[in-house]
């Protein structure tokens, strides 16, 4: 497993369990990481304070926790509607306001959870330190920011500034402690009334714009700068204001935003024509010479990973098989005790063979759809992930578990024949998908591996990868598993990032496609009848997949990545 590969893993089990702790202590079900932003349902949460946002290659877990902590007690104790209404818009009153209302709710933590307020602490600790470490607090204002953070804390919590930074404030400290004591001592008297302490907190965050202010031309003649050229005043706003917008990621994110286009039209995805809309099987995209040489060198691409099959199908089985009666083991010495043979205590009173046992048969009651990204992006991938799909449809075979391998892409590169029939119609507005599908079939649930040894090469043809509208795929797939009669079904997306036909985007907006892809994982996650996971090719894919795993193929489609796939298999799912 790469480096990136690791953190990338330990990030997703963090967030997991942070997401867990934070339900938990909210009480609000719906709370869940995606691209490591809390989430309530499909709606993005605001960052609140910068202690809540550690760094998973830098803070330990104890820090996630407290943070995970500290999230959950603004969810719970704070009204967002009234901290919204008393929230001033200038941006250094803003920051502090939004400050001193975390501190307050992180001050209603209950006595009888005395590890929270622990991890409270730790937190806030990680961060200070990490404020000083970057040089932050070398200028008037950061200086002035941190300490009226450290000593508004400190009284309202009742607990000591860090003993780290202690030295560092004494000076600062002594100058404004005049200036916002009346406030400090009136916010904890009050800090169980929200309305009645967001004055208070108002008068110190506009009292910290005043000072601002007051040395604006000082700042501007002595400016500094970090390492990268930017002034450290702003840098220090930007880490107390949007700290975790620009955190850094183990492996990159899909950037997604909202459709105003598909917001006018209440959700509701929009077609031009389907009149070019295809499916078809693999067999037909090449001549059968064609596919007999590609599936020689799948072969030896496939040689060449010394991939442990049969352990892959062990483990395999293990996850998706269940067990299933076959009924009961008569005669034997331990178990259930078999009334029929009671009698025999008379006949022979010795006899031990009284009992019974339910025999039981692991049954893989399972089908698996294979659903593979076909855009022009991943062309380069596309070995891989050849591997990746055969490999996996044998051993799902092996394991006696029924498995399909689907595709899709366009008919055409910048809408094809559907953008020509929208300029000839006058190009209405926003007419929504705006290119004609194609959707392929490499092996279908009913058709053997063996039979679909040669289809399955298909996908090292690298005409077929265009653009990719991921919404309709996914509902396709979704309605052949819906037709299969086994109890558990599940859909493995394969992808490496947002939908994408530049058509379509033009004459919507740039994310009317992936808003529509979000509210069809959204549905089918809610309905739960499908098991939806995705593999991020070089991608996390968690704004889209509460169940996700990102997947480091630039080198190979080796064992490691099958242990990838079995952990996500095997672990609980993301909400």
């Amino acid at each position: 497993m790469t480096s990136v590969q690791h953190q990338a893993r330990r990030q997703q089990r963090i967030e997991e369990l942070c997401a867990a702790s934070i339900r938990a202590l909210s009480g609000q079900a719906d709370l869940h990481f995606r691209g490591q932003r809390l989430h309530r349902g499909r709606k993005l949460l605001p960052l609140f304070a910068p202690h809540l946002h550690p760094q998973v290659d830098k803070d330990d877990f104890f820090t996630f926790r407290g943070a995970a902590d500290g999230l959950a007690l603004r969810l719970s104790c704070s009204n967002a509607d009234l901290h919204q209404q008393l929230m001033p818009e200038e941006p250094v009153p803003h920051l502090v306001f939004e400050l001193l209302e975390q501190i307050r709710c992180e001050s209603l933590a209950d006595t009888a959870m005395p590890g929270l307020a622990q991890n409270l602490a730790h937190s806030f600790e990680q961060w200070s330190l990490a404020f000083v470490a970057a040089g932050l607090a070398d200028t008037s204002r950061g200086i002035l920011l941190f300490c009226v953070t450290q000593m508004c804390r400190a009284r309202v919590l009742a607990a000591p500034v860090p003993h780290a930074v202690e030295d560092l404030l004494e000076s600062t400290r002594a100058g404004i402690g005049p200036m916002i004591g009346v406030d400090m001592a009136a916010m904890r008297q009050k800090r169980h009334d929200q309305r009645a302490y967001a004055e208070h907190a108002l008068n110190i965050a506009r009292w910290v714009a005043d000072m601002f202010e007051a040395n604006a031309e000082e700042v501007e003649n002595s400016k500094t700068l970090t390492e990268d050229g930017e002034d450290i005043d702003r840098a220090a706003f930007r880490l107390v204001m949007q700290v975790g917008k620009s955190m850094p990621e183990q492996m990159a994110s899909v950037v997604t935003g909202r459709s105003r286009v598909f917001e006018s039209s209440q959700d509701r995805y929009q077609v031009f024509t389907r009149a070019y809309d295809r499916e078809l099987p693999a067999s037909a995209l090449a001549r059968s010479g064609e596919l007999q040489q590609l599936r020689e060198q799948l072969d030896q691409h496939i040689a060449a990973q010394h991939i442990h099959l049969p352990r892959l199908v062990r483990a395999l089985h293990a996850l998706l098989a269940r067990p299933q009666r076959e009924g009961w083991d008569s005669a034997l010495e331990e178990g259930l005790v078999d009334g029929r043979r009671l009698s025999l205590l008379i006949s022979s009173p010795t006899e031990r063979r009284l009992f019974r046992q339910e025999r039981q048969t692991p049954l893989a009651d399972s089908v698996v759809s294979i659903l593979i990204d076909c855009s022009g992006s991943m062309r380069e991938h596309q070995q891989a992930v050849a591997v990746l799909a055969d490999t996996l449809a044998r051993a799902l075979e092996l394991a006696g578990v029924s498995s399909e391998v689907l595709g899709f892409t366009t008919g055409g590169w910048n809408g094809g024949r559907a953008q020509r029939d929208w300029q000839r119609a006058g190009r209405p507005a926003h007419p929504g998908r705006l290119n004609e599908l194609c959707h392929i079939v490499f092996k279908d649930a009913r058709t053997p591996w063996r039979q679909s040894r040669n289809a399955m090469a298909a996908l090292l043809k690298s005409d077929l990868f265009r653009e990719s509208i991921d919404g309709e795929a996914l509902q396709w797939a979704s309605g052949r598993l819906a037709q299969r009669e086994e109890r558990r079904k599940l859909m493995i997306v394969i992808s490496d990032g947002c939908p994408m036909d530049s058509a379509t985007s033009l004459a919507n907006d740039a994310f009317y496609l992936d808003n529509h892809l979000q509210q069809v994982v959204q549905g089918l996650e809610q309905q739960g009848e499908i098991e939806l996971l995705a593999l991020g090719v070089g991608l996390d894919l968690s704004p889209y997949y509460s169940r996700c795993q990102a997947l480091d193929l630039s080198q190979t489609a080796g064992n490691s990545v099958f242990a990838e796939l079995i952990a996500l298999l095997a672990g609980h799912k993301r909400r």
